[in-house]
């Protein structure tokens, strides 16, 4: 595949994770923040790859001025940086020091009595939201591709006790599609992206910020076949230790797995607009040398 592809796989090591726990554990999360001030301008001077990718969004897709694109670049790394912080911190019990709030969650506790999809991107932090789920007590699963290191899952795991996440692995034999109809059976709610796709997967390309983009169908097709109630959802920072959790009214799948995500990509593109540095996306997502995708 190509370099400027997504390989599946979250940035950072084991040592990077276990120095900010250790650091936030024992020196206060604001000295954690601090830190991750040194490491973002480590990653925007010597991480090429994703920073002239985030170069390229802020200045030919948000428009950004040569001065304002280059200190987007570093607050997109900090962003990042600071959502892994924050989720870690609240899944080792220092959610307290947090605070949240709801747009749409009347829709979330409806699909909640029903079962269904919640479809996201990587923008902001999901993690995040699948604590703030817990509010509206229902049993969450989270779709995903299962390439982040197994040394930092089971450190995340161990650290991590308070978040408790039900992991539906995807997998090539597609067992993980037999879960999920089970978990809507049982009126339990699966959470999934909907902005990136590994090589191999069913694709379908669209206009996105002004320019053609591959997305994968995989999802939507799913819904489409399964005829679940979806909604699309997202939980960003608005301002220090504190989130915004909103959602789209639910639908029920009468439509293609193309028109389903049309939808979804224009929900997207306004969801970008509004937080432009909170999509993390370190790849060139409009690249024509993208390969290994396979279209519809």
């Amino acid at each position: 595949m190509s370099s400027s592809s997504w390989k599946g796989k979250t940035r950072g090591g084991l040592l990077g994770y276990k120095i900010f726990i250790f650091t936030f554990k024992t020196l206060g999360i604001s000295t954690a923040y601090a830190l991750l001030g040194f490491v973002s301008a480590y990653y925007v001077l010597f991480a090429p790859v994703a920073s002239k990718s985030s170069y390229k969004f802020f200045r030919t897709k948000m428009h950004f001025g040569v001065l304002k694109t280059i200190t987007s670049v570093f607050r997109n790394f900090y962003l990042f940086g600071k959502t892994i912080i924050d989720k870690v911190a609240i899944g080792s019990g220092m959610g307290k020091q947090y605070s949240y709030s709801f747009d749409g969650e009347e829709h979330l506790k409806k699909l909640a009595e029903t079962g269904g999809f919640i479809v996201s991107a990587h923008l902001g932090s999901w993690d995040i939201a699948g604590y703030l789920m817990e509010n509206i007590q229902t049993t969450t699963h989270i779709l995903m591709y299962q390439a982040e290191h197994e040394k930092i899952k089971a450190h995340l795991d161990d650290t991590m006790h308070e978040m408790k996440l039900n992991i539906i692995p995807i997998k090539e034999d597609m067992s993980h599609v037999f879960k999920v109809s089970m978990a809507l059976s049982n009126k339990e709610i699966v959470c999934m992206h909907g902005d990136r796709f590994v090589e191999g997967s069913r694709t379908h390309k669209l206009p996105f910020l002004g320019e053609d983009a591959i997305f994968p169908l995989g999802p939507f097709a799913m819904i489409s076949k399964l005829k679940a109630p979806y909604v699309f959802a997202y939980a960003v920072l608005k301002k220090s230790k504190n989130y915004a959790l909103n959602s789209t009214p639910i639908k029920i799948s009468e439509t293609s797995p193309e028109e389903i995500l049309q939808e979804y990509v224009e929900n997207m593109e306004e969801q970008v607009k509004e937080n432009p540095w909170q999509w993390f996306n370190f790849y060139d997502f409009w690249s024509d040398k993208i390969k290994g995708a396979a279209k519809n």
